[in-house]
């Protein structure tokens, strides 16, 4: 009764504007906790700034079995307890916790010499978003691919960039990249508003948005339609999948770090409980599953490791799948565990990177941005390998 009651109370101080409150709330009924106690103020520290490392060419094939007794195992393994942290300031809306002020990064960290990053906009009925483009050097009106990139709680599109270094891959590969914006008027912490019902549907709120600049890209750059792609981190990865599953005409593939499955949640109780117990349930939207690849620490205190297990159940719902599963690490960094799921024709429709001892961070990424592991395998070049293996069909 006490709890129920307190989610009442959260639900009655978040329709009042008070998310800090609700939070609060929540976050002390979610860890067992008294009113009386405080919030807890920790973090992870910054971490040193080496170049981020390369996954280990050697990987065991650790078993090759039809896919229900692979996630029977893998369902089996103990989570490990993460170790706390510090220096880390507290945010309203989802009792997450971001970085203390910081120097934005500079130009040569977003972006190679020689490079476009244009800054655009884009309105509709829902509102307006900027967005920052990536215009790769060897560009000459040739159709690329596209990624669509969605940043995750108070960072921005230059943080994001930097934090990745998808528009160096990106000009390796020779491919557009562009990152939708989260101003604060939407959300005071920029997260995207992946909880709310009005901004899980294809044709309204945020989703439209993200769709709406996707499309103008389109039209004002030669994109080759049948190689579009949508990614995202934290509540940008939970934005991704709510991309996928009410567009699957217009992405390819997607790739989800530290996110959530589309329909988790429908308010902001009920996306604390997920984020913090591991989401129970799903929408259903019906149409083509769209090839997915996750990455997920799992010593991630922010949004529970079980949220990638569920995103990858539901990316692999078909009965005739079989799973690979590979293990490797990272020079003198993290160990993975990584699952494909592949159909009868060969093709990989899901990967699940398992990071271990990794927390809510970037997988390999720079620490030039925030929320980043450079010691992780690099999730950046493996989502563009997988992307680029996807096309609609004709």
């Amino acid at each position: 009764m006490l709890n129920r009651n307190r989610v009442q109370e959260a639900t009655r101080l978040t329709r009042a504007g008070k998310l800090v409150e609700a939070t609060a709330l929540l976050q002390r009924m979610l860890q067992g906790e008294s009113a009386a106690e405080p919030f807890a103020r920790t973090g992870p520290p910054a971490p040193a700034r080496p170049e981020p490392p390369t996954i280990e060419v050697k990987a065991d094939v650790i078993g090759e079995k039809e896919r229900h007794q692979t996630t029977r195992a893998a369902s089996a393994q103990p989570r490990a307890r993460p170790a706390p942290f510090d220096n880390m300031r507290e945010f309203a809306g989802l009792g997450l916790r971001g970085p203390m002020l910081r120097a934005p990064p500079s130009s040569s960290d977003i972006a190679p010499d020689g490079t476009q990053f244009i800054a655009g906009t884009f309105g509709n009925a829902a509102g307006v978003r900027g967005y920052k483009l990536f215009v790769p050097s060897r560009y000459r009106r040739e159709p690329l691919p596209l990624v669509v990139m969605l940043h995750g709680c108070t960072q921005s599109a230059d943080d994001f960039a930097a934090g990745t270094r998808m528009n160096f891959l990106a000009e390796e590969r020779k491919c557009f990249v562009v990152y939708p914006e989260q101003p604060s008027g939407a959300n005071q912490s920029k997260c995207w508003n992946w909880f709310r019902g009005g901004d899980q549907q294809r044709d309204g709120g945020e989703p439209s948005l993200i769709a709406g600049i996707t499309r103008q890209i389109m039209r004002d750059y030669p994109v080759d339609p049948k190689r579009v792609y949508v990614a995202g981190m934290s509540a940008g990865g939970a934005a991704a999948a709510i991309m996928a599953a009410t567009h699957p005409d217009l992405y390819a593939a997607v790739g989800i770090h530290s996110g959530l499955v589309c329909g988790a949640a429908s308010d902001l109780p009920s996306a604390l409980v997920a984020m913090r117990q591991g989401a129970r349930s799903t929408l259903s939207h019906g149409g083509p599953q769209v090839p997915t690849i996750v990455f997920h620490g799992d010593r991630d205190t922010t949004v529970h490791p079980n949220n990638g297990d569920r995103i990858a159940e539901q990316a692999g719902n078909a009965s005739d799948l079989k799973a690979k599963v590979i293990a490797g690490k990272v020079p003198h960094g993290h160990a993975y565990t990584r699952t494909i799921l592949i159909d009868v024709s060969g093709r990989a429709v899901s990967e699940h990177w398992n990071v271990h001892g990794a927390g809510h961070a970037w997988s390999g990424g720079s620490p030039a941005g925030t929320y980043t592991d450079p010691s992780g395998p690099d999730a950046t070049r493996e989502m563009l390998r997988f992307f680029l293996e996807q096309s609609l069909p004709t």
